[in-house]
């Protein structure tokens, strides 16, 4: 037996009013579609049974394959494009690896077998530079429609949607600059991995010969992988830090602390991800997936979305 309906728990899953989940609920006229579909998405996720009125064909599942959760800018980018999905009528299946868990190919072949409509790979493998994209290839051949999100592969043919990393850098280090800071290091993930040597690229092209001097600490994209960058940036005299992400940069904060030093106050700490760009890159990947499952010709091709640096507290004057 399914629950009691508790409109406050579906507006708030569905992040619309109680008075919209009401009209939705009794068929009433002026909510739009895709409204409509996030309230209906919301009940499936919290398990209530649909009135049979309600009741209706999806148009089919969409897979989304993500790395893990415990990095919060993939979740928030798994929520916004299941309810991109959601709101054109498909039932989004999100499949997250864990370590000693599936691999990406075991999903993938999991997906298939429920035959999927398409798949959103999400800082899948094609942003390893080291990874055979002889998988996506296969996938493409056996009709299978995708989109990848963050990274990019020349030999994979499909849409690919990412961030412009480099410029991102640099406009990182020219917001430090400009605050006057002239001790600068980055605190960077594996470079095998697209986004890393497009920042990394990006950071030497503002900061050349900085990887000579030690201020380029290659990592893993962890609070703790962060955390050894930092210690070793301020070690050598570093008074702002770009970091790959926003889990490195809490480890850059947390050695700061450690070593009696204030942010901003003392260092300067830039992360990233935490960007407006997300529910932009979210929906055109979604949108570039639905017209290749639709049938019509997508450019494969990569679009770049251009970051904008949004200051708040973590950096001050050097």
């Amino acid at each position: 037996m399914s629950s009691p309906l508790r409109l406050t728990d579906i507006a708030s899953q569905a992040r619309v009013s109680e008075a919209t989940v009401s009209r939705v609920l009794n068929g009433k006229a002026g909510v739009a579609a895709g409204t409509r579909h996030r309230v209906l998405a919301a009940m499936d996720l919290l398990g209530y049974e649909r009135p049979v009125r309600l009741k209706r064909r999806s148009n089919g599942l969409v897979g989304l394959l993500i790395p893990e959760l415990t990095n919060p800018i993939f979740p928030a980018f798994a929520q916004v494009i299941e309810q991109a999905l959601a709101g054109h009528g498909y039932t989004p299946v999100l499949c997250t690896q864990t370590p000693g868990g599936a691999t990406e190919d075991e999903l993938v072949e999991q997906l298939e077998e429920r035959g999927v409509t398409g798949i959103v790979f999400l800082s899948g493998l094609h942003a390893d530079a080291t990874a055979d994209p002889a998988r996506y290839q296969r996938l493409a051949a056996r009709g299978v429609p995708f989109v990848m999100v963050n990274g990019f592969n020349e030999h994979v043919q499909a849409p690919f949607v990412s961030p412009d990393d480099r410029a991102a850098a640099e406009m990182a280090v020219r917001h430090l600059e400009e605050l006057g800071h002239r001790r600068i290091g980055l605190a960077i993930g594996p470079t095998r991995y697209v986004p890393s040597a497009r920042k990394e690229q990006g950071f030497l092209t503002a900061r050349p010969g900085a990887d000579g001097e030690g201020l380029v600490q290659r990592t893993l994209f962890t609070v703790e992988g962060g955390h050894a960058a930092g210690i070793a940036l301020l070690e050598r005299g570093c008074t702002g830090v770009v970091c790959a992400s926003d889990m490195m940069a809490l480890g850059v904060i947390r050695a700061a602390r450690e070593r009696g030093l204030r942010v901003p106050e003392d260092v300067s700490v830039v992360g990233f991800d935490d960007s407006p760009l997300i529910r932009a890159m979210a929906t055109a990947a979604v949108g570039a997936l639905l017209e290749a499952v639709a049938g019509t010709p997508v450019q494969r091709t990569e679009y770049v979305f251009q970051p904008e640096l949004v200051v708040r507290g973590s950096t001050g004057p050097g």
